[in-house]
């Protein structure tokens, strides 16, 4: 019998909850439980940007879902593109309800590759979809993606490159991956950064798969 999970699916910069709608019902219609999120400032959420001063204001929204889950639940938590900040930071404070962390394209910190030094690498990112919100490298944000091996470090990880990804390039996805080893790395050569929308079925395989095996 196929283990069933509960997705929890966190959008990159400038997007929100919507983006995954080509995911969510693929992931309920075998069975699992998905919650897709908008994080401050993003989406439909209705904090407004400028109230948006740390990246702490920015994941808060996952923060209190991760607060309020039961004790012994355990979620899977997926993050795309800047969403890997997120579940890191998530990953740091709630280890014991992370069953695995997907990163999708993600910027993918850890103890050994702090935020501070992927966020000072040459990038261009697409950040001119419906909200902007932008990179936080003040001292607050900084050390609420400080990232420990006793606590992050206990949760598995998966990755999932994206091989024609235009926004991330696959040489610094895999420089990600190199710096900080996951435990599996999956390959989807045909996605473009914005996997849900350009390989929406081989992204819930992948899912499907991690499920399987993690929870």
């Amino acid at each position: 019998m196929e283990k069933k999970g509960h997705f929890v699916l966190i959008h990159g910069a400038s997007h929100g909850a919507w983006c995954w709608y080509k995911v969510i019902p693929q992931l309920k219609s075998v069975g699992h439980k998905v919650t897709a999120m908008d994080m401050a400032g993003a989406g439909i959420h209705p904090k407004q940007v400028h109230e948006v001063q740390s990246i702490s204001d920015y994941f808060e929204p996952l923060m209190n879902f991760m607060a309020s889950l039961q004790p012994e639940e355990k979620v899977i938590l997926v993050g795309h593109s800047m969403g890997g900040y997120c579940i890191s930071a998530a990953m740091e404070r709630y280890p014991e309800k992370v069953a695995v962390a997907v990163f999708a394209a993600a910027f993918m910190a850890s103890p050994t590759l702090p935020f501070v030094t992927i966020s000072q690498q040459d990038l261009t990112l697409a950040l001119t979809l419906v909200r902007h919100v932008g990179f936080f490298n003040d001292e607050e944000s900084i050390k609420a993606v400080a990232l420990t091996k006793e606590k992050y470090g206990t949760v598995p990880r998966v990755y999932i490159v994206c091989g024609k990804d235009n926004i991330l390039k696959q040489d610094f996805q895999r420089w990600i991956v190199e710096n900080s080893p996951p435990n599996e790395v999956k390959l989807i050569p045909d996605s473009d950064h914005m996997i849900m929308f350009s390989k929406p079925k081989e992204l819930c395989s992948c899912l499907e798969e991690i499920a399987e095996k993690y929870t």
